[in-house]
């Protein structure tokens, strides 16, 4: 069962590097600018050395899938509905990196009517519970907290690249506890 979800996992992550890089594309030949480049190599980072410790220690410790698991694989299942609801409600706007189209509108439909940044929330939930579906418990907490730590620095990257560029001001008008005081 591991190969499968490891198989599932590597083939969703490439699909979705070859979708951010034709976005890029788009966004770039309509002026857009990238954001957040001095940390995009360290989210790249985490993900890669995610899935290497995840292999690693389900491998060498040979984790078996928990008991639970029928009430892991819905949760999961439901992540990706929310993955996918998030990437088709961008559209061409939905990027691994930080690009913004200046002057552009801000998506406000799909699950970003409800939270602004459910892809993040997506990640952050397979980040823990795809290894504790399979007893990686240093996996699910190490990276867990280095997502968190990098969120910190990502999410208000990315806020204040929108609120400055585009109508983010119009579509969030509470301005979020992340963004530096003007």
């Amino acid at each position: 069962m591991f190969y499968i979800v490891f198989f599932f996992l590597i083939v969703q992550r490439i699909t979705e590097l070859f979708i951010a890089r034709k976005n890029e594309k788009w966004m770039k030949n309509r002026g857009g600018i990238e954001h957040g480049k001095d940390h995009y190599p360290y989210i790249v980072s985490l993900h890669l050395l995610f899935l290497i410790s995840f292999f690693i220690e389900v491998q060498v410790f040979q984790r078996e899938l928990t008991d639970i698991w029928f009430v892991m694989f819905p949760i999961l299942f439901l992540t990706q509905f929310f993955r996918y609801w998030s990437v088709y409600s961008l559209g061409n706007y939905w990027n691994t990196k930080i690009m913004i189209v200046p002057g552009d509108v801000v998506i406000s439909r799909g699950p970003y009517k409800f939270v602004k940044h459910p892809n993040y929330i997506v990640v952050a939930v397979e980040i823990l519970l795809l290894p504790l579906l399979f007893h990686a418990y240093i996996t699910a907490i190490l990276f867990t907290i280095l997502n968190v730590v990098m969120m910190t620095i990502r999410i208000p990257a990315e806020e204040s690249a929108l609120q400055t560029y585009t109508n983010y001001h119009e579509v969030f008008p509470i301005k979020s506890r992340f963004l530096p005081k003007r």
